[in-house]
């Protein structure tokens, strides 16, 4: 196999080409997808997407090193796996059940049962005060508080700059926190909030 060739014909559109470079390289890249993520499933879809990015990146390909190259890909696409995982945490479809009371999703073996109610009142009072919140606010304090996207992850997503990201983000806590102190008597006793200023 004249590797150098498959790239030149696979940097030019061959297909073919680029699967014979897949069928070298899978099994490394794979291996190298599974020790970052430590999940087999997720391995074969930043594999899968690595191997993508490249048939789509090859023409920006300089020389040196293929294999270097595509693991930097594979390296990449891991890690982007894991950000996404991170802010993002999945439940198996198995460990969804139908009913609220009896989810052990929900249930905490050290919590009591009045802990239990006073996590879901005051839950359901942050609900009720976040989407009391002007668009622009609520959106922002959804990526960074519940979501956990960085300020320039927030003015990528909403296509405003940094400072307004920090400015709508200041005031939508802002409102939250007013919101709750007003409110105060609907919250558990167990945490109400007192009026610092």
């Amino acid at each position: 196999m004249n590797e150098e060739a498959l790239i030149a014909r696979a940097a030019d559109g061959d297909v073919d080409a680029f699967n014979q470079l897949i069928l070298v390289y899978q099994q490394m890249a794979f291996n190298v997808a599974y020790r970052i993520l430590s999940d087999e499933d997720k391995a074969m879809d930043a594999t899968q997407d690595a191997f993508l990015r490249g048939f789509r990146a090859l023409h920006q390909f300089r020389g040196g090193s293929f294999k270097a190259w595509l693991l930097r890909i594979v390296t990449n696409c891991s890690y982007d796996q894991l950000r996404v995982r991170q802010r993002r945490p999945t439940t198996p479809i198995d460990d969804l059940v139908e009913d609220d009371e009896h989810s052990t999703l929900v249930e905490d073996p050290g919590e009591r049962p009045e802990e239990h109610v006073e996590r879901m009142e005051l839950g359901g009072a942050i609900q009720q005060a976040i989407g009391l919140l002007p668009e622009e606010q609520r959106t922002v304090l959804i990526l960074s508080d519940i979501e956990g996207l960085s300020y320039e992850e927030i003015a990528e997503v909403t296509l405003v700059s940094l400072g307004t990201v920090k400015s709508r983000l200041s005031r939508a806590r802002a409102k939250l926190r007013d919101y709750l102190l007003a409110h105060r008597e609907h919250l558990p006793s167990g945490i109400r909030l007192s009026g610092v200023p």
